[in-house]
């Protein structure tokens, strides 16, 4: 099997598109991810040189992450790269396993229809 490295969909793009943009770590864009938070929503938050109240975006995603979670950061932090990557390879593996099921169900012999397991 030839391994495929194609461009990420368009949210996988627009999650990498965020992080470059509002220059977010790897970490903060799996927290922002986990709370559900929308990428090109982020416009909004990220505005704490114009508004001195508000957090700067990196750590107001980390505050509201550890509200919620009570820990400091994910147990296991992936890139939006890495993630794709497997991703993919998990759906190749159940695309394959799917496939060796239904090639060993169809080399199973089966039984006659006019056979029958009921006594007369």
């Amino acid at each position: 099997m030839s391994k495929k490295t194609g461009k990420p969909n368009q949210k996988t793009q627009a999650w990498i598109d965020a992080r470059k943009r509002h220059r977010l770590s790897h970490a903060q864009v799996q927290m922002a991810r986990e709370l559900g938070m929308n990428p090109s929503g982020l416009g909004k938050l990220d505005k704490h040189d114009q508004e001195p109240w508000k957090l700067p975006l990196g750590e107001h995603i980390e505050h509201l992450y550890f509200k919620r979670f009570a820990k400091e950061r994910p147990d296991v932090v992936l890139s939006i790269e890495e993630r794709t990557c497997r991703d993919r390879e998990r759906k190749a593996r159940e695309r394959d396993a799917k496939k060796h099921l239904r090639q060993s169900e169809m080399n199973e012999p089966t039984e006659p229809a006019s056979v029958s397991n009921k006594p007369r």
